[in-house]
């Protein structure tokens, strides 16, 4: 007999309101108390449960959160107690007026103890709740009334059906913020986007357009939170006299409240909170667009009372807009360290997130398109904390009849150099590489680093130093810098020993590998491996500089991207002038016979190589087995065909002998190369 046949009525609500603890440790408390298999395992024996005896469904079951059948429209329902709004507070000097009111009308010297609240960017809602169970769910509207939306309410995890106390009033307005955390917004938009759907300008708009769904289902897949911030009306229990010890009270019954929450003294108190918050907002999941403070002692709450459409005792005080409307009066592209074109907005400057902006990043060629922004556009630009600005939505209602269409440069604007866009892809590349102004620092690293031609004392530091002195244009002009000594000494921290053995170091690598000089160029995807795999094959530089795309993908490891990237780095007049001049530097390396990599030793095994080594480094056993045909691998899986285990091997020698993986140590593998004649 099934587990849910025997299950009591008592037994199923047992289960309810265990599921509703897991519910609301992982949702309000952020804590969760069980996996989410277990989770899932429960639940659906609740699920199955209910169906065998429908009659015992609980409105406060988990499995009524989603359920209902879409609504044709929102009821409009009156607010027992208004929602009014705030007056606002925009400086240090505004915040101290309302701190001498709320004094004078108390008439009291004493300072006031006030709860500051970080002001949510989201949507205001009033919740009702009847001898503990909710009832209904209603927007902010005008402040007098607001739409009925109580079965999207309901889905959202955050919003207990359900008071957690055994004694709950006879009714509770319970007031709040539904806001989409940052993180869920960008993935929200990222599924819009990738579906060819409209996304969303903002967090808050996205919140809106997602607690408004006729079809509750809708709702329950966003990722909604609500915050509690007040209460609103209540029958049947005395609420504590303090504002923050009542919201500490709907944490217990079941509900989030905002743990940067606190209570301070006077105006300076207030100030230092908003210095403390401002710092903080960058940072936070969610975004914020202000601050509340509201006298913290019921009773004086209600000496104060009210004034037109808001509160004596409360008020807002704003952060800086990050949101604004301006111009784009033309589109410039900029080349980043990897080759990456930026489009990036000129614009009408506009004072922002506390700052004048004049440029906005439009990302890429594929965001061009799907804002849909032209130039004499009037756009929205946001910028939160230090981010850099972005335009977020074209306001096409708005849009000149001069406006022009935006035209993507053909060439790197930087070089001159052929751009490409690799076929799924986003971003539009320069192929300019090692002659491109934009990427020349973070090339040159590359090309000297050790892996590549390996020249000793050259370091970023120095590099940097050289490029910005115009030393280096080129890595020809790394091979001239002998000729160069007397501005090299003068160079901070390069004494006469330094320079020479610089020099020393420079005329040493230009006897190399072909392998290490092909991967030295930065040919974009062009790793290690596919550098050998390349030299291996082509064994002519000559050969493999005319190869088509054809030919390069008939070598083991290459597929048609890298064939393309490849095939376009040569076809750049600038790159073989380049390469030309290395070699007239006087950069070589010994010619060898085309190996068939099928006549390779290794061909098809993976290797890994671990722990310490005394005779050799594990960069040069890995170089050494490529060389024989073998894949070098950086972690051990049941594909590994051997492991090489140095000293102190570690959790890599575990896993090889819990897999039943061979295992070599030093000995072996020399034994192995000697065998092979690589040593």
């Amino acid at each position: 007999m099934s587990q849910e046949n025997t299950m009591s009525h008592e037994q199923m609500l047992a289960l309810i309101e265990q599921l509703n603890d897991y519910s609301y440790a992982y949702h309000v408390k952020d804590v969760p108390m069980v996996p989410d298999a277990e989770y899932d395992r429960q639940y659906r024996l609740l699920q199955a449960v209910e169906a065998e005896r429908p009659d015992w469904v609980q409105a406060d079951s988990p499995t009524q959160r989603v359920g209902e059948k879409p609504d044709n429209g929102f009821a409009n329902v009156a607010h027992t107690v208004p929602m009014l709004s705030l007056d606002n507070a925009f400086d240090d000097e505004s915040l101290q007026d309302f701190d001498q009111r709320v004094t004078k009308l108390l008439d009291t010297e004493q300072e006031i103890g006030y709860c500051c609240e970080p002001k949510l960017d989201g949507l205001a809602i009033s919740i009702r709740y009847e001898d503990g169970r909710l009832v209904r769910g209603v927007t902010r509207g005008d402040g007098l009334s607001g739409e009925d939306i109580t079965s999207n309410i309901k889905t959202l995890y955050s919003v207990p059906l359900k008071l957690r106390t055994e004694t709950p009033p006879a009714v509770l307005e319970v007031r709040g913020e539904i806001y989409m955390p940052k993180d869920g917004f960008d993935k929200l938009n990222q599924q819009a986007a990738e579906q060819g759907e409209k996304t969303f300008v903002n967090p808050r708009n996205a919140a809106a357009g997602s607690l408004r769904q006729l079809d509750p289902k809708v709702t329950a897949s966003r990722p909604l939170v609500m915050c509690a911030y007040a209460i609103g009306y209540v029958e049947g229990w005395q609420q504590p006299d303090s504002h923050y010890e009542g919201l500490l009270q709907l944490s217990e019954w079941g509900f989030r409240t905002n743990d940067l929450m606190t209570r301070v003294e006077g105006a300076q108190g207030c100030i230092e909170y908003y210095d403390m918050l401002s710092e903080k907002r960058a940072g936070l999941s969610y975004d914020i667009d202000g601050i509340v403070y509201k006298v913290d002692d019921i009773g004086l709450q209600n000496q104060l009372g009210f004034i037109a459409r808001a509160p004596r005792w409360a008020i807002a005080r704003k952060f800086p807009a990050q949101e604004e409307m301006t111009q784009v009066l033309g589109i410039d592209f900029q080349v980043g360290r990897t080759g990456a074109i930026t489009p990036v907005a000129r614009l009408e400057p506009v004072f922002v997130g506390g700052v004048t902006v004049s440029n906005a990043t439009l990302h890429n060629k594929d965001e061009i398109a799907r804002l849909g922004v032209q130039v004499k556009d009037y756009v929205v630009i946001r910028r939160a904390g230090d981010v850099i600005p972005q335009v977020v939505q074209v306001l096409q209602e708005k849009r000149p009849e001069d406006s022009a269409s935006v035209v993507f440069p053909s060439a790197c604007p930087v070089c001159g150099s052929d751009v490409e866009q690799v076929e799924g892809e986003a971003v539009v590349r320069c192929t300019g590489g090692l002659v491109c102004g934009a990427q020349l620092k973070e090339s040159l690293k590359h090309f000297v680093s050790r892996k590549a031609m390996d020249i000793d004392g050259l370091g970023d530091k120095l590099i940097e130093q050289l490029v910005d002195q115009e030393l280096v244009k080129t890595p020809v002009d790394i091979f001239r810098l002998a000729d160069q000594k007397t501005s090299l000494l003068a160079m901070e921290r390069m004494g006469q020993k330094s320079v020479d053995n610089l020099l020393a170091s420079i005329e040493a690598a230009k006897q190399t590998q072909f392998n290490r000089f092909i991967y030295a160029l930065g040919i974009r995807e062009v790793g290690e491996a596919t550098a050998r795999a390349l030299t291996n094959y082509f064994t002519e530089l000559e050969t493999l500089m005319n190869a088509d795309q054809e030919a390069l993908v008939e070598v083991e490891d290459v597929g048609p991207i890298v064939a393309q990237h490849v095939r376009l780095f040569f076809d750049q007049e600038v790159n073989r002038t380049t390469i030309q001049g290395l070699l007239e530097a006087g950069v070589v390396w010994q010619t060898k016979q085309a190996v068939d990599q099928g006549e390779l030793p290794l061909v098809g095994k993976t290797y890994v190589v671990t722990g310490s080594l005394s005779q050799f480094s594990r960069d040069q056993v890995k170089e050494k087995l490529q060389a024989l045909g073998a894949k070098v691998s950086g972690s051990v899986s049941a594909k590994t065909d051997c492991l090489v285990a140095g000293e102190k091997a570690g959790s890599k020698l575990t896993k090889a002998q819990s897999l039943d993986v061979p295992v070599i140590d030093e000995a072996g593998v020399i034994a192995l190369f000697e065998e092979y004649g690589a040593i």
